[in-house]
């Protein structure tokens, strides 16, 4: 009636067994249906392009499926309740990858992500942010073991640079602030404090 089409199998006046359904908007799923939802294993394809393949529960993504989307991103994990929770990899249509958990489609719990350019971080996350304990490394060398709070270095932590200069202490906001240490390379830390990332004394 409303221009949507069912083939396949019935039970009574259910959608039960195997089937295709085409609706109005253009969107199709063909897979496996149970008391007239979709239930099994599946392909859900909408007009725009993107497309999902792999388990249903109740008319939801739940259990092992696969995305892909039309401008390149692709994720490959597991599914909740029609939502991207559990362990996956998502490969970025730039070439940026995140391999961890997921919990109601965002980047959460422990995860590695690896940006197109070079960059990485490996530790916890909280919807989508760095969040915790966490190690990153930059291509030019530097690198940042230690903790963050919302994508920026937050509470105790280890800087290093490539020419052997060495941080280590308190980071409030992204900067050295509060109580650390300098070290250059080969030397012994000097400890002191420090002000929104220079040092007060």
């Amino acid at each position: 009636a409303n221009g949507s089409t069912y083939t396949g199998e019935w039970l009574g006046v259910s959608r039960h067994g195997q089937g295709i359904m085409s609706w109005a908007d253009g969107d199709v799923f063909e897979g496996q249906w149970r008391n007239d939802r979709a239930h099994g294993k599946g392909v859900y394809t909408n007009l725009k392009g993107a497309r999902y393949s792999g388990e249903w529960k109740d008319d939801c993504q739940d259990g092992d499926g696969e995305e892909v989307w039309p401008h390149g991103d692709k994720y490959v994990g597991q599914y909740r309740k029609g939502q991207k929770s559990g362990e996956g990899c998502f490969t970025f249509a730039d070439g940026s990858t995140y391999q961890g958990g997921f919990l109601n489609n965002d980047l959460h719990g422990h995860g590695i992500y690896r940006w197109s350019d070079g960059r990485s971080y490996t530790g916890e996350w909280r919807a989508n942010r760095m969040h915790g304990r966490g190690v990153s490394s930059w291509p030019d060398g530097r690198c940042y073991d230690g903790e963050y709070r919302q994508d920026l270095k937050h509470g105790k932590g280890l800087f290093k640079w490539p020419n052997g200069c060495s941080y280590e202490g308190q980071f409030v906001n992204g900067k050295q602030h509060g109580h650390g240490a300098f070290a250059e390379p080969g030397g012994e830390p000097s400890p002191g404090e420090w002000e929104e990332g220079r040092r007060a004394s």
